[in-house]
């Protein structure tokens, strides 16, 4: 928990109901990333030792390279155009998911594609390093065909 103004946000979460409410919209996701990544002294991805400006629209530029970037930079949100809600909402259900969670149901929980889902679901996986277990040895499968017609 931390205090930012009058505002105070939770990160223990007890439901989806509850991430709602504490980030009812974008910008109260970038303040809590930027307030987790820098805690009030921002810096640059591109040079640690610069000096940072402060630019509209949530964004900074290192004064060293020039470079403009914001509090997605260099996460595992960088280069996408998802709304943070949307990843806040993919980490809590993946996290939350003992046994996983299919890119279609997340597409489906989440109001996005499933390539979108997709791609979510690799990066938070290789962010969080979860497994996705390979089997191996002797796997049985019930009520399943595989293969079609026998060539050759």
């Amino acid at each position: 928990m931390y205090q930012d103004g009058d505002r105070m946000i939770n990160t223990n979460f007890k439901s989806i109901l509850d991430l709602v409410k504490a980030f009812p919209d974008e910008q109260s996701c970038i303040d809590h990333l930027t307030h987790l990544r820098w805690n009030g002294n921002v810096i640059s991805p591109f040079d640690s030792e610069s000096r940072v400006y402060t630019c509209k629209n949530n964004r900074y530029r290192c004064k060293n390279t020039s470079k403009y970037f914001n509090v997605k930079t260099a996460t595992l949100f960088d280069n996408t155009k998802i709304e943070l809600r949307k990843w806040f909402m993919a980490i809590y259900l993946i996290t939350g998911h003992s046994k996983g969670i299919s890119s279609i149901q997340l597409s489906k929980d989440i109001d996005v594609t499933q390539k979108t889902a997709w791609f979510m679901l690799q990066r938070i996986r290789n962010c969080f390093g979860i497994d996705t277990d390979q089997l191996d040895n002797e796997v049985e499968i019930n009520k399943t065909y595989i293969g079609g017609k026998n060539k050759n």
